[in-house]
């Protein structure tokens, strides 16, 4: 059963439109009265406007589009986005026709009161859509066509990623000895019509053209949304930059927004500005409490001290509370990974790593300029030999700074595990994320990742061991 997008649509825009209402009232009430906002009736001209900017707003800038694919850290952002807008126009519309009354108390609470009721809808319908899915409803049921790397890289995402909403049917192919495969190419009129496919995703690795027209045709004549997936796993990068020399065309396998002197020193005076704050707001009175805490659970020095590798292969201290037993936390010739259970974990080490408050000495990294807030985790060099082994481009990830946390860590890619497949594989995976973060690198993404690692602290999911 599919429950109607446009339905879904039609109640999120009509729930915030109402929220705006109840916040501009609410607001306008607190900071004055309700007799003052009824006599100064232009206020609800300003009201009118604000719900047509937000509604204009939301469908230019897709905010009700990726409900289904994003995460909450990254709607959170975007509604500080669209209520920036509402607080903007509010601000322009008070000056222009000289408002007196309803000023900066007003603004504030309004601008506070919006953030929060559309937060609390967004989480409710997401728990919502997510009990809807767990009971059978709103389901797509998805086929991929081709079983290859790239098809089965994609289903797993699907089986990793249940919120997306997905049922992943089966494979359709012409290679043999897969069970995951249900028919082949030439059935694929009749598989969409016997499984009631809503959608088809096309990721075969090898495609001729009058092949991949004739699975479109079907599709299209069945009705049904089709996908195509680029056959870009023969490189290692997935972010491509086209241009042109003379009349030919020229792929650029590989595109780093850092390279950049401008981004780069947006990034910088990012990292300063909000690693100071934390220094001072946070880590000045928490530090004491800390190393009293490390110093009553076991002996040894509150700060553990390891050389890791930086920027273009640099070594620099690395700072983080003690987590470990006073000797293991000493450099040995033998490496030996932390891992899940592991007993040399102290019992304040373990609240510290879970919490990861053991990694906030390393804003005194990022104050001077041996790390960025957000990045690839920096390896300790035994990390990087046993690491290399495992993935041979892993050089490629200190193109940047490392970072305090990372876009491999928000996605729950953080420590290693005993099993060695299973570790082998959760390392290249992790790597593949750390290059994807930045060949992507934005302000924007640091922002909801940064979002992502409280979000993940204040529930206590951040993977660590």
């Amino acid at each position: 059963m599919i429950v109607n997008k446009n339905s879904i649509y039609i109640s999120r825009i009509f729930s915030d439109l109402i929220l705006i209402n109840i916040s501009f009232v609410f607001s306008a009430v607190i900071a004055q009265s309700f007799d003052i906002l009824i006599n100064r009736n232009y206020m609800f001209i300003l009201l009118l406007l604000l719900n047509i900017i937000w509604f204009v707003n939301t469908n230019l800038s897709g905010f009700y589009s990726d409900f289904f694919s994003r995460s909450f850290s990254f709607q959170f952002f975007n509604i500080l986005k669209g209520v920036l807008i509402q607080v903007v126009i509010t601000l322009l519309f008070i000056f222009l026709v000289k408002e007196n009354l309803f000023t900066r108390n007003f603004i504030v609470l309004y601008g506070l009161l919006l953030t929060v009721s559309i937060s609390i809808r967004t989480a409710i319908f997401k728990k919502v859509l997510k009990s809807l899915r767990k009971k059978g409803k709103n389901i797509r049921r998805l086929l991929i066509v081709g079983a290859g790397e790239i098809g089965k890289s994609f289903k797993d995402t699907l089986n990793q990623n249940p919120d997306l909403g997905y049922k992943f049917i089966g494979f359709v192919d012409d290679v043999v000895n897969d069970p995951e495969i249900i028919a082949g190419l030439s059935e694929l009129d009749n598989v969409i019509k016997s499984n009631h496919i809503d959608e088809v995703v096309i990721t075969l690795a090898t495609n001729p053209s009058e092949r991949l027209d004739e699975i479109i045709r079907v599709c299209n004549i069945n009705a049904k949304r089709v996908h195509i997936i680029p056959d870009y796993f023969r490189f290692l990068s997935n972010r491509f930059n086209i241009s042109a020399i003379g009349n030919f065309p020229i792929i650029t396998a590989r595109q780093e927004p850092l390279e950049e002197a401008n981004r780069r020193f947006l990034k910088r005076t990012f990292d300063i500005v909000f690693s100071f704050l934390i220094l001072v707001l946070i880590l000045s009175w928490l530090y004491p409490l800390i190393s009293i805490l490390i110093k009553f659970n076991s002996k040894g020095k509150v700060l553990f001290v390891q050389q890791r590798i930086g920027t273009k292969n640099e070594m620099f201290n690395c700072y983080k509370f003690r987590t470990l037993t006073s000797d293991s936390s000493r450099e040995n010739d033998k490496f030996t990974p932390v891992v899940f259970g592991d007993k040399r974990v102290t019992s304040v080490g373990k609240f510290l790593r879970i919490s990861n408050i053991d990694e906030l000495p390393q804003f005194f990294n990022v104050l001077k300029g041996d790390m960025s807030v957000v990045g690839p985790r920096p390896h300790a060099i035994p990390y990087q030999d046993l690491y290399g082994k495992i993935f041979e481009e892993i050089k490629m990830r200190h193109n940047v700074r490392p970072g305090l946390t990372g876009w491999a860590q928000v996605n729950g890619l953080r420590g290693d595990v005993i099993d060695e497949a299973e570790n082998n594989s959760r390392t290249i995976m992790r790597m593949k994320y750390d290059l994807w973060y930045i060949e992507n690198w934005t302000m924007r993404l640091d922002i909801q990742i940064i979002f992502m690692t409280i979000w993940q602290m204040i529930k206590g999911d951040t993977k660590a061991v």
